[in-house]
């Protein structure tokens, strides 16, 4: 088991990916690319999104309602994760 989860984005969507979980969620259809993550604390993610409309830009990402609504508990799930890192980057 690794302890590295991959953020990416296709289309309309970002994926939060984790072992064998796979969380997409809905993002802009603007949205390029993630170009990096600035900071990871326990489910709150930092990054830096390219936009084809406004450029570089500080996103933030709250995963804990996701995983809330997706009957996953935050507090076991969260605390395998030591680094996120970009998929296809």
């Amino acid at each position: 088991m690794e302890n590295y989860a991959y953020l990416s984005c296709s289309g309309n969507y970002s994926e939060f990916d984790f072992n064998q979980y796979a969380i997409r969620f809905r993002t802009s259809s603007h949205l390029r690319k993630y170009d990096e993550i600035k900071h990871w604390d326990n489910g709150y993610l930092v990054v830096t999104a390219d936009y084809d409309t406004t450029g570089a830009v500080e996103e933030y990402i709250d995963l804990v309602p996701m995983l809330k609504n997706l009957f996953i508990d935050p507090e076991d799930f969260l605390k395998q994760i030591k680094e996120v890192r970009l998929k296809n980057a």
